[in-house]
């Protein structure tokens, strides 16, 4: 997982801080430079991004080991319901707004493969086909 821009000034005034002997001013005044800096350096690359028109492929989004949620960029086994909630997305929407096929799992792929698996060993398609036979049948 990536690391906030407050993590990242830290471990970098830590690191200073261990080399050279910082009173707390100079401390607080490397924090406030370096984060500035961090925001700067974030801002420019976002805009870059923007201008142009990068966007991260939806395919190449999810991955062996990984999903890379599109909207924050962080990676995950599995883009749960509550995840893309806290976007604002139901998993359609995220599907529709990226161009994913709605038959796409938004798992690893490592993680489908194994549930798949496991459904085959359980039976389920098969219960799944008949109970869908059945449902043919009192329809018709």
């Amino acid at each position: 997982m990536s690391k906030s821009l407050i993590e990242m000034c830290a471990d970098i005034v830590s690191a200073q801080a261990s080399h050279a002997t910082m009173s707390s001013d100079d401390i607080i005044a490397s924090l406030r430079q370096v984060f500035r800096t961090l925001q700067e350096v974030q801002q420019l690359g976002e805009s870059t991004e923007a201008e142009s028109g990068l966007t991260r492929d939806p395919q190449s989004s999810i991955q062996r080991n990984q999903v890379l949620c599109l909207e924050c960029g962080k990676a995950f086994k599995l883009l749960s319901n509550r995840h893309l909630a806290l976007h604002g997305l139901t998993p359609r929407a995220y599907k529709h707004k990226y161009g994913i096929r709605m038959t796409q799992a938004l798992s690893a792929r490592t993680l489908s493969t194994r549930r798949r698996k496991l459904a085959k060993e359980l039976g389920m398609g098969k219960q799944l086909a008949e109970w869908r036979e059945e449902q043919k049948l009192l329809a018709n």
